[in-house]
């Protein structure tokens, strides 16, 4: 692959980064249960919840819960999130091409 290419291809990808809607962490469904007075936690069915997990400098968990309505979004910018980090790689694949020589 010429050089010009990978510049073309690599300028082509950078262009296609999404910047502002990313998010990282898992998204994770958990269920709560309160000790007494309700009657669905008695019955063992609990609440489920919508929590977004990220993990911070120093290796500790923080979980943010999430409304409903807020899954498709929260969904949507962890892919982006991913897709952002696959198209890194790719550039960076590209940039260690060009510090070859031409052949």
């Amino acid at each position: 692959m010429k050089h010009k290419d990978v510049v073309r291809r690599r300028d082509k990808l950078a262009a296609e980064l999404p910047t502002a809607e990313l998010l990282r962490g898992s998204l994770l469904q958990r269920t709560i249960r309160h000790k007494s007075g309700c009657p669905k936690c008695e019955r063992g069915e609990g609440h489920p919840v919508l929590v977004l997990a990220v993990t911070e400098a120093g290796g500790k968990v923080r979980h943010i819960s999430l409304r409903p309505e807020q899954k498709t979004l929260v969904k949507q910018w962890l892919e982006n999130y991913h897709h952002l980090k696959e198209q890194i790689e790719e550039v960076c694949q590209l940039n260690q091409i060009l510090l070859r020589p031409e052949p």
